[in-house]
């Protein structure tokens, strides 16, 4: 079942709802290079494939913040912003270049005119690289 908040106040909701998911194409080389440029962070692990293996890591990876700009992306695609008022997200993997992100969220509470939501960011092989939280008033 899909909620939508826009559509539904809070006590609307129902636990166990699902936001529409957030299917993103293959994170790039590029994309990194445009988030790197657009959020400031420019550790050369997420763009510099030397430094990556000076690093001991295979290739390059997407910066954390970007899989959580996703989960942001997915969370105001259904509610207003001014609704949210936590969001809270753990990096548990590296979302290397070529995965191709899902964001999903899930209703799991609804008590007193707040709604809490789970969200994750997974890839197509089934790694979890991101978990969180938001909560909706």
């Amino acid at each position: 079942m899909t909620a939508h908040l826009s559509s539904a106040g809070i006590a609307d909701l129902i636990v166990g709802a699902e936001l529409p998911p957030l299917r993103l194409p293959p994170i790039s080389r590029t994309t990194l290079a445009l988030f790197a440029g657009a959020s400031g962070d420019h550790n050369p692990i997420h763009v510099d494939i030397d430094a990556a293996h000076a690093a001991g890591l295979d290739d390059v990876f997407a910066h954390g913040m970007l899989s959580m700009a996703y989960l942001g992306r997915m969370l105001t695609n259904w509610v207003a912003q001014e609704r949210i008022q936590t969001f809270t997200a753990r990096f548990v993997a590296i979302t290397p270049v070529g995965a191709e992100p899902t964001c999903t969220g899930r209703v799991v509470r609804v008590a007193d005119g707040v709604a809490t939501v789970e969200f994750a960011v997974t890839l197509a092989d089934g790694t979890t690289t991101v978990t969180g939280e938001a909560t909706l008033i």
